[in-house]
């Protein structure tokens, strides 16, 4: 019998001061049986890091949302789309191979990937040079201890504040807070 996602709920008030972007969103995220807290808070966070997109890219009529992720290879792990369905940001956590990554440069127009894995500057190395032709794509590093960190604030229920300023974000349960600064790799 195969193993169910665990339901995760989150209120997320992301206060991008970066953007002028200010919301509330009413979250339900779905972590596949393989997935591990680290990498459901890092879809988390690439969502609030991206949610100014919202009101940027669409005007504020468009859909912020989670993809089936694991669950479907061809999905993405966040995406934004337009009123017209028309896929605008689309946005993957971890270690891809070059493969799918040149599929969604086709399918959006901006692909974004956010490696945390303390493996990641040894992928990096390894596939660089077959991603400088995808110009609609940006790769970010999240440090391995930041991830960590975030895996910690992972509950079935969350209410979480999340706070951008000069490319730092900050997110908190009321309890704790991290730091959160990715490094841009491409």
């Amino acid at each position: 019998m195969a193993l169910k996602s665990t339901i995760f709920k989150a209120n997320l008030a992301v206060a991008d001061i970066d953007n002028a972007y200010y919301a509330d969103h009413a979250l339900t995220l779905a972590r596949h049986p393989s997935e591990t807290d680290e990498r459901m808070m890092l879809r988390l966070v690439a969502m609030a890091f991206n949610a100014h997109k919202l009101q940027s890219v669409c005007a504020g009529d468009g859909t912020l949302g989670f993809g089936a992720g694991l669950s479907n290879p061809d999905d993405p792990d966040v995406f934004l789309r337009d009123f017209t369905e028309r896929m605008r940001v689309w946005i993957e956590v971890g270690q891809p191979e070059e493969t799918p990554l040149t599929k969604a440069c086709r399918k959006a127009d901006e692909v974004l990937l956010y490696a945390f894995s303390h493996s990641a500057e040894v992928w990096w190395r390894g596939i660089e040079t077959k991603l400088t032709r995808l110009s609609n794509l940006q790769v970010w590093r999240v440090p391995s201890e930041t991830a960590q960190a975030l895996g910690q604030l992972a509950e079935r229920s969350m209410q979480l504040q999340a706070t951008i300023q000069e490319g730092v974000l900050m997110l908190g349960n009321g309890q704790r807070s991290i730091d959160v600064e990715p490094l841009r790799w491409k």
